[in-house]
């Protein structure tokens, strides 16, 4: 099959007509029924039968559809591949950021930014550590500002700063003034467990098994910002990096570090093949002058 026949084979499975398919095509239907017949033809069964005006998909048709599905999103995928790349040489830039940098941080950013270029277009995007490289590799993405990044493979990370897990709690937990803690008064109150926490989760526990001490956890949630939120509620502590606290804090809770610090490392991420653009580095040097 042809490039050609599996677009029209696809598009007419999935709408369900010829005349779905030219109009997703955005061509005539006699052209859709030209290149299905000719792809029939080169085949050497048919991929449809009609019924009651409809094409049902034969058995064949059906067989080989997931094959088909798989080349089409590749197709689809290159398309995108190459949309993105003509944005990125034309005044746009895609940036990804760990959720937390999303309430402070990233909008103080994007602000200055526009200030000094005005013209250039902005595609912002949260994501989580599993999902940079696919979308750097797809130029999907053009930076990705994320915490404590493993190494990976075709990607170059330019340190930004370093930041610090705190102690999220209700005020009268924490004394006045109080700036640091031992990992032990964790121990003490409900903490409020977070879910696939990535990097940042593994050196919290970590600290917590090598100074052997012991949480009662029985919430568990998905963000840190849900967690931050339930401390507001008085129904616990919980462990967060500090962007998240300082961009939940409410008249009732306060934050404090440990001692020592539980440090992590911010990092832009980009393709190591791929020199950066003047826009994104212009993007890098205000967010360091934020951090």
């Amino acid at each position: 099959m042809r490039l050609r026949h599996i677009e029209v084979f696809h598009a007419i499975y999935t709408t369900g007509s010829i005349t779905n398919a030219a109009q997703f095509l955005h061509v005539s239907q006699p052209s859709v029924s030209k290149v299905l017949a000719h792809a029939e033809q080169q085949l050497g069964f048919a991929l449809f039968e009609r019924v009651k005006g409809r094409l049902i998909p034969t058995s064949q048709a059906e067989a080989l559809f997931s094959e088909v599905d798989k080349v089409y999103k590749q197709i689809r995928g290159v398309r995108n591949t190459a949309e993105n790349i003509k944005k990125s040489s034309s005044g746009h830039i895609n940036i990804g950021f760990t959720p937390a940098l999303g309430f402070d941080l990233i909008p103080l950013v994007i602000s200055e930014f526009k200030k000094r270029y005005p013209g250039v277009h902005i595609n912002l995007q949260t994501l989580h550590n599993e999902d940079v490289q696919q979308a750097l590799m797809e130029h999907k993405l053009d930076l990705a500002i994320m915490f404590s990044p493993p190494p990976i493979a075709n990607i170059s990370a330019i340190p930004l700063c370093k930041s610090e897990m705190v102690m999220v709690a209700p005020k009268p937990i924490l004394p006045s003034q109080q700036t640091d803690i031992e990992t032990s008064e964790l121990a003490k109150h409900e903490l409020i467990g977070i879910w696939d926490s990535g990097p940042l989760g593994d050196l919290l526990w970590n600290r917590l098994s090598e100074n052997e001490v012991s949480v009662s956890s029985s919430i568990q949630v998905q963000t840190y910002f849900i967690a931050s939120r339930l401390v507001a509620q008085n129904i616990g502590v919980c462990v967060v990096d500090e962007f998240t606290a300082r961009g939940n804090l409410t008249n009732d809770t306060d934050y404090a570090g440990f001692k020592p610090k539980l440090e992590f490392d911010v990092q832009a991420l980009h393709l190591s093949d791929k020199p950066l653009s003047v826009n994104c580095r212009a993007f890098i040097d205000i967010l360091m002058k934020q951090v």
